[in-house]
């Protein structure tokens, strides 16, 4: 399991900065938003991995700190879905307004020429 998730990861991520270094916005935008969806894979992965255990593991005893989950990957990747989803909708508008202005898509805002 855990080199699945590591060629998921990586594959996101490489995704992503190869769609980040192309010249149009679109692209950039969609790499963005793959980027964070790797960040966010990885960040719940530092949780641990396990398939098929309880969220309570009843080994210890009552009380005991280490008895349960770790909630903070969790809470963090969280957050991060939220702040993605809104910087990718600002990218998103500001994208539409350059294009309105430029009239080009590209990142320079020139037409490469052929």
């Amino acid at each position: 399991m855990e080199i699945i998730l590591a060629l998921g990861i990586g594959t996101l991520a490489g995704s992503g900065v190869w769609l980040i270094l192309r010249p149009r916005t679109f692209q950039v935008i969609i790499g963005l938003s793959l980027l964070s969806y790797a960040i966010n894979l990885f960040i719940l992965a530092m949780g641990r991995l396990r398939i098929g255990a309880p969220p309570v593991l009843a080994t210890r005893g009552v009380g005991d700190p280490l008895l349960y989950a770790d909630p903070l990957p969790q809470a963090l990747v969280l957050t991060a879905i939220v702040i993605s989803f809104a910087t990718t909708a600002l990218f998103l508008v500001v994208l539409l307004a350059s294009r309105g202005l430029t009239g080009t898509d590209h990142v320079d805002g020139r037409e490469r020429d052929s």
